[in-house]
């Protein structure tokens, strides 16, 4: 068994010892146990959070295995409209159910769903049925590159009140 612990950012061209396919979201497991194409059972340790991509380079803990992630066909849901205003329409209907999504200029791209094929229908989208790597928006607060930001929030509590008081003289309760 291989155990992959780490995402190799540099070099994509580097020498690879196999690749493993892994759909959108086996790709968002950072402990799972995996049988690559090859019958080779890749065991994967990540930090926690991470999001693989297409193309990413895992590497085992002495560097002397790489493998490289694809993204697996699975079924989908491709979205197109008439209009750029119809897609952007739908995204956010899509985004308000926290729907995961790949976004592109001519189309939207998510799981097969009939809930959500029925609505994107009645707003008027043309929907339609593949089997496709299906490569999903990682989020704005994702770490699905493998680096990690420092966020400071920073503000002076004087500054403003965090009590909520609301005056209810002008109706009853």
């Amino acid at each position: 068994m291989l155990t992959l612990t780490q995402r190799k950012l540099a070099n994509q061209n580097a020498s690879v010892s196999f690749t493993l396919a892994l759909t959108a979201e086996e790709r968002k497991r950072s402990r799972h146990r995996f049988e690559a194409e090859n019958g080779k059972v890749v065991f994967l340790r990540l930090p926690r959070g991470t999001v693989l991509q297409d193309g990413d380079i895992l590497q085992d803990e002495t560097h002397d295995v790489s493998v490289r992630i694809t993204a697996k066909s699975e079924l989908v849901m491709t979205v197109s409209a008439h209009t750029p205003l119809d897609l952007l329409r739908a995204a956010y209907h899509l985004g308000n159910r926290h729907v995961p999504c790949e976004i592109t200029t001519t189309h939207l791209r998510l799981s097969n769903d009939p809930v959500l094929r029925t609505m994107l229908e009645q707003l008027g989208l043309e929907v339609k049925e593949e089997f496709l790597p299906f490569q999903p928006e990682t989020g704005a607060y994702g770490h699905g590159h493998g680096h990690k930001h420092k966020h400071e929030h920073r503000h002076d509590h004087d500054d403003h009140d965090h009590e909520h008081k609301h005056e209810h003289d002008h109706h009853s309760h």
